[in-house]
C-alpha cells in the first residue's frame, strides 16, 4: 500500500511560526476525516506526539533551493483564483488578474464577455466545468507590471498553496 505524504511545511502546526531552513523539525501523521494529513512542529511547538498520531519522526528543515515543488494543477489554481477573489483585497486585484489570465490560457476559465464601469472595463469569467461567474478589472498593465504581479503571484502561491 502507498501513501502520499506531503514534504515538512513552511509553518508550526502550534505556533504558526515559520520553520526555518536547517532548524529541527519535529512531524506526525494523524488521520483527519478519513484522510492522512502531516503536521510539522518547530522545537518550540513540540510537546510530544498528538493523540492518535499514526506516524512520528524527526528532519531537518531543508533549504529552500533543496525543496522542489510540484506544479499547481489547474483545478488548484481555480481554487486560488477564488479565494483571491473571496477575500476582494484591493492590494490584489493586480494578482486576480494575472491569475485570470493564466487559467484562461489553460483553459480552465474561459471570457464569456466584458462590461464597461466607471473605473473601467471588467471582464465576465466562468469555469469551463460550469462553476461561478466573475468579474475582474481588466486592467491594461504594462509588461513591467505583469512582470510585477507574476512574481508576487509565485510568491503567493509558495507561500499559501505548497
Amino acid at each position: 500500500m502507498e501513501y502520499d505524504i506531503r514534504p515538512v511545511g513552511r509553518k508550526c502546526a502550534v505556533t504558526g511560526a515559520d520553520l526555518a531552513p536547517g532548524s529541527t523539525c519535529h512531524s506526525v501523521v494523524i488521520e483527519r476525516d478519513g484522510k492522512l494529513v502531516r503536521l510539522d512542529y518547530s522545537d518550540d511547538g513540540w510537546q510530544g506526539p498528538p493523540e492518535g498520531a499514526l506516524a512520528v519522526w524527526t528532519c531537518v528543515v531543508p533549504r529552500s533551493a533543496e525543496t522542489r515543488r510540484e506544479p499547481l494543477d489547474a483545478d488548484a489554481l481555480l481554487r486560488c483564483f477564488e479565494e483571491l477573489v473571496e477575500e476582494g483585497l484591493p492590494d490584489r486585484e493586480g494578482l486576480r488578474y494575472v491569475l485570470a489570465l493564466l487559467l484562461v490560457k489553460k483553459r480552465r476559465l474561459r471570457i464569456e464577455g466584458s462590461r464597461p464601469e466607471a473605473d473601467g472595463e471588467y471582464l465576465q469569467l466562468a469555469g469551463t466545468h460550469g462553476e461561478g461567474a466573475w468579474e475582474v478589472r481588466d486592467l491594461q498593465p504594462s509588461d513591467e507590471e505583469i512582470e510585477q504581479w507574476q512574481r508576487e503571484l509565485n510568491a503567493y502561491l509558495a507561500s499559501e498553496w505548497h
